[in-house]
C-alpha cells in the first residue's frame, strides 16, 4: 500500500513535467552575420575594401573577402556607397552579401 501511495504522488508531482535536453551538440551552429556600411576604397576580383567614417568618431576600414556565393546588388565600384553582410571565418571576413547604394540627386 506504501508503495503505491509514493508511486501516485510521483506521478501526481510536477517533476515529471520538466522536459530534459539531450547534452549531444553535434549540430553547429550557423555563423552569425554582420552588416558593415560605407564606402569601397579599392576592388579586386576577391576583395572588396570599404571605408566607414562617422563625423566625430575615428574612421573604421574592413576588407572581405569575395566568392563564388557572394551575391551583389548594383553596380559594384570605387567610391560607391554599399552595405555589407558579412560573416567571421578562419581565413577573414567574407561578404555574403553586397549591396550598392543608389545615391540620390537634389
Amino acid at each position: 500500500m506504501r508503495s503505491v501511495l509514493i508511486g501516485t504522488l510521483l506521478m501526481l508531482s510536477p517533476i515529471h513535467l520538466i522536459p530534459v535536453r539531450a547534452q549531444d551538440d553535434t549540430h553547429s551552429k550557423p555563423a552569425q552575420s554582420e552588416f558593415f556600411s560605407g564606402v569601397v576604397t579599392e576592388l579586386t576580383a576577391d576583395k572588396i575594401t570599404v571605408l566607414k567614417s562617422v563625423l566625430g568618431k575615428n574612421s573604421d576600414t574592413r576588407t572581405f573577402l569575395i566568392t563564388d556565393e557572394t551575391r551583389v546588388e548594383g553596380k559594384l565600384r570605387v567610391k560607391a556607397r554599399v552595405t555589407v553582410r558579412y560573416a567571421r571565418e578562419e581565413d577573414g571576413d567574407r561578404a555574403l552579401h553586397i549591396i550598392v547604394r543608389i545615391s540620390q540627386k537634389k
